[in-house]
């Protein structure tokens, strides 16, 4: 399908400026990932610590009562859920350590229980349960967090090898990294915190940009037999680039529409999960026309031994 019909865009020529904007994104990415791991950043309760607790209403509220109601005894930042499948006034309330001042876990689960039974007038609230998420829990997390990308990462570098070869591998990966990156730095600018749901958009985003990234480069390589026998590598890139641009964009667009809905219909439970999927796919569209295939030309003008 032809949504924009043909066009001939020198999108190669415009890779220093598409460079420029892309260190900037990776920069501020970097800073993030520093911050993150030197605990400088803000961190939801999986990373750094804190309490946990389930409880029940003696009749039905909704969770902007229990937010307001929380937000004025001092815990603007609780994560409120109401239990899958349960009556509607049955809630998970959870607390990170640096909330509250310094008191034990256990001091601020009965903090909580207090505010909830005070602000919400005529409706007292049972603590069911308390669970205690501590620091050395959540570093471990952070290292598994890690982990897991470097290890799609590089399962993105050996999956793209086979299938192309090495010049291509490390043009996605390149591409794939500045997108995790430029994601990450987004969500610090906007202050969200980082969580296990944060990390999840970020793996996703991996996977659903490099398939962006591979029909391009499939293209790209049926191109390049032409270029063998005729034309030139920077124009067989382009053409490569404006051939699936229509299906580049309808791609994004359908998707990127099913994500602001879920980010607009949605709770802030899942909120920015969404939005780092939103941002995800629009750098994630951008990466594969700016980033990837422009490595590929700087690749092969620095050295062109490959065609000859």
């Amino acid at each position: 399908m032809q949504f924009l019909g043909k066009t001939n865009i020198d999108f190669i020529g415009m890779r220093k400026i598409s460079w420029t904007i892309s260190g900037i994104l990776v920069i501020i990415g970097i800073v993030a990932f520093f911050l993150i791991v030197f605990g400088k950043s803000d961190l939801s309760i999986d990373f750094a610590g804190g309490t946990e607790i389930q409880g029940s209403f003696a009749n039905a509220v909704d969770v902007a009562t229990v937010r307001s109601t929380l937000s004025g005894a001092g815990f603007a930042d609780a994560t409120i859920q109401t239990v899958e499948g349960s009556t509607p006034n049955l809630f998970n309330i959870r607390v990170k350590a640096s909330s509250g001042g310094s008191e034990s876990e256990v001091s601020i689960a009965e903090k909580l229980r207090q505010a909830l039974n005070s602000g919400v007038t005529g409706n007292s609230f049972k603590l069911d349960s308390v669970q205690e998420v501590g620091p050395t829990v959540g570093e471990e997390l952070q290292t598994q967090a890690q982990i897991a990308v470097i290890i799609a990462m590089i399962g993105i570098l050996i999956y793209i090898w086979v299938r192309f070869d090495f010049r291509f591998s490390v043009a996605a990966t390149v591409a794939t990294f500045h997108d995790v990156l430029a994601v990450l730095g987004f969500m610090f600018v906007m202050q969200r915190e980082l969580s296990l749901l944060v990390v999840t958009a970020l793996l996703t985003i991996a996977g659903y940009t490099i398939n962006d990234k591979i029909i391009v480069f499939d293209r790209i390589r049926e191109n390049l037999k032409l270029f063998r026998k005729k034309g030139d590598y920077v124009e067989a890139i382009n053409g490569a680039i404006n051939q699936t641009l229509s299906r580049t964009i309808i791609t994004a667009l359908t998707t990127f529409i099913a994500v602001v809905v879920i980010l607009v219909v949605c709770g802030p439970v899942v909120r920015d999960f969404a939005l780092a999927l939103a941002f995800g796919i629009v750098i994630g569209t951008y990466s594969s026309i700016f980033v990837a295939a422009p490595i590929l030309v700087e690749w092969e003008v620095r050295s062109p031994k490959r065609f000859k």
